[in-house]
């Protein structure tokens, strides 16, 4: 079962990369709950701790798109090297002015200065995939990228698992701050990592003045798949705040962490099972059949009435993440050229912060107002959305269905 892991890992160079780009993405899943952390332990505010980390996640969606660009235009190491010691900097001062109880203000302005250096880890390893893939023999029929691609989201899914911990363990054991410069440690390990690994570069794609390609998000096929994850970042972000409310509803706060954590296991599973499976049908097909099976599988949320039948419904709806994200990367990196690539992987993920924030204020008033269970509602309504929004790319679904562009 897992011979096409062990067929993609001895790739020269992959293994490494692959390392690189997981420690080095760890802070996405540490470092909203790490400004929360300190925030809080500085002004006991959570309101002020939320609008933090909302602005925060506006500024890195577009931030990650910028870099992304950059980072096909100009290589991926040139710009690690530039924007990682700018993020670096910019955290350490924000961690002293909330510390030194400056003007609310300047944590503002120093925090979005720091998040507008947000690098998209996960789409320039995937391009790096794309890359070391293009001229394997084993990949003739182009299945070894399904595996890349599910292999990635299973290191995805790692990060969300141990990125919390590890935040919440620093910030309650060690310091308020420490969530926020453990994140830093693993930046500064992995992706200056990842930028020194120059035999697995993509080359660099300088935009052509002459033939311009048109801008990645007036392609439909992108269009198609970025609109849909915006609410499934609502999805995600309305799920989270409502599982921590059952379970202190329930009074059990510490039964949280598992919660998500089984979660996530349910989609390394399912990531891990994708990743074999040599498909028939095209990227777009099974980004629409996991879209619609996400969405009933998040139904049974309405009449969980237990901690038990909660960590059922999310392990089961775990297994329709994993590989619904898998597809949306494969569908938009198949509609636009080489130097496009990382660009268009980013915009996967662009939206879901935006769609996150404004899910997750909506739950938290219906909690506050009718309690988690009414508050299950949000997600299926997001969802439910989600589908709403493929209709009017119904034609463009079908032309994608088996399109292909030349690589490299």
């Amino acid at each position: 079962m897992l011979k096409p892991y062990a067929t993609l890992l001895r790739s020269p160079g992959a293994l490494k990369f692959s390392t690189a780009g997981f420690i080095g993405r760890m802070p996405i899943a540490m470092d909203s709950l790490a400004i929360i952390f300190i925030v809080v332990a500085a002004t006991d505010s959570y309101a002020l701790a939320g609008a933090l980390t909302a602005v925060g996640s506006i500024v890195v969606g577009a931030a990650e798109v910028f870099w992304s660009r950059q980072a096909d235009r100009r290589g991926q190491s040139k710009i690690l090297f530039l924007a990682v010691p700018i993020r670096v900097i910019s955290f350490l001062i924000f961690v002293v002015l909330v510390s030194k109880d400056a003007p609310i203000w300047t944590w503002f302005v120093s925090l979005i200065f720091a998040e507008s250096t947000a690098i998209s880890a996960g789409g320039m390893v995937r391009r790096r995939w794309l890359h070391i893939l293009k001229n394997d023999p084993e990949n003739s029929d182009g299945h070894l990228v399904n595996t890349a691609y599910s292999w990635e989201a299973m290191v995805d899914e790692f990060v969300f698992i141990l990125g919390p911990v590890v935040a919440t363990t620093c910030a309650v054991k060690i310091a308020p701050s420490a969530g926020i410069l453990a994140g830093l440690i693993f930046l500064v390990i992995g992706l200056p990592a990842l930028a020194a690994m120059k035999s697995t570069e993509p080359p660099a794609e300088p935009a052509n003045e002459e033939e311009p390609h048109p801008a990645v998000l007036r392609n439909r096929i992108v269009q198609s798949i970025v609109i849909p994850c915006a609410f499934l970042g609502g999805f995600f972000g309305a799920i989270g705040i409502t599982v921590v409310g059952f379970a202190q509803e329930r009074n059990h706060p510490e039964s949280t962490g598992w919660l998500l954590a089984i979660w996530a296991v349910g989609s390394a599973v399912a990531a891990l099972i994708n990743g074999v499976i040599k498909f028939q049908s095209a990227h777009a097909t099974r980004f629409l059949i996991y879209l619609v099976g996400l969405t009933l599988a998040t139904v049974p949320f309405l009449f969980v009435d237990s901690i038990l039948l909660l960590a059922i419904a999310l392990f089961i709806n775990g297994l329709f993440i994993a590989p619904l994200i898998v597809n949306a990367y494969g569908t938009v990196e198949n509609a636009v050229p080489a130097g496009q690539i990382t660009e268009a992987l980013t915009w996967v993920i662009a939206g879901m912060p935006l769609g996150g924030a404004l899910a997750s204020a909506l739950a938290g008033i219906v909690i506050d107002n009718s309690g988690a269970q009414m508050a299950f509602w949000v997600p299926l309504g997001f969802m439910f959305a989600a589908i709403a929004t493929t209709l009017p790319y119904l034609s463009t679904y079908r032309a994608a269905i088996g399109y292909a562009h030349p690589r490299d």
